[in-house]
């Protein structure tokens, strides 16, 4: 079991930076690959980027690359978002959530555990 909370999310000016956490209960937490993902009202929850069991690997969408990093710190049982130069775009519920896929993956499908997910605002 992982329960997962995320933490950090907020309103920013466009062009600003939010640093988005996420914490987890369970043992199991450095050994599942964690992802971050996305969603706009009712739309499909968008992949944003993960990061392998290890820390050492991480994908990236192309509307994020270059902007957004992805870290985790398996003694505290945290992963992160840094995101720099925000967008209006960016504005969503960020979620958080944990795979057994070593290396993380892009496919919400592969996920078993999800945090509550955190707001994340852009204003123009």
């Amino acid at each position: 079991q992982a329960r997962l909370e995320e933490s950090g999310g907020g309103l920013v000016q466009a062009g600003g930076s939010l640093r988005l956490s996420c914490a987890s209960s369970g043992r199991a937490f450095r050994t599942f690959g964690m992802g971050w993902f996305r969603q706009v009202s009712e739309k499909e929850r968008e992949f944003v980027g993960c990061i392998s069991w290890r820390g050492d690997s991480t994908q990236y969408a192309d509307p994020v690359k270059g902007r957004f990093t992805i870290s985790r710190d398996n003694a505290k049982n945290t992963v992160y978002l840094e995101m720099s130069n925000l967008k209006p775009e960016d504005t969503a519920v960020y979620y958080c959530a944990a795979t057994s896929v070593s290396l993380g993956t892009s496919d919400p499908n592969d996920y078993r555990f999800w945090g509550q997910g955190t707001q994340v605002t852009v204003s123009s």
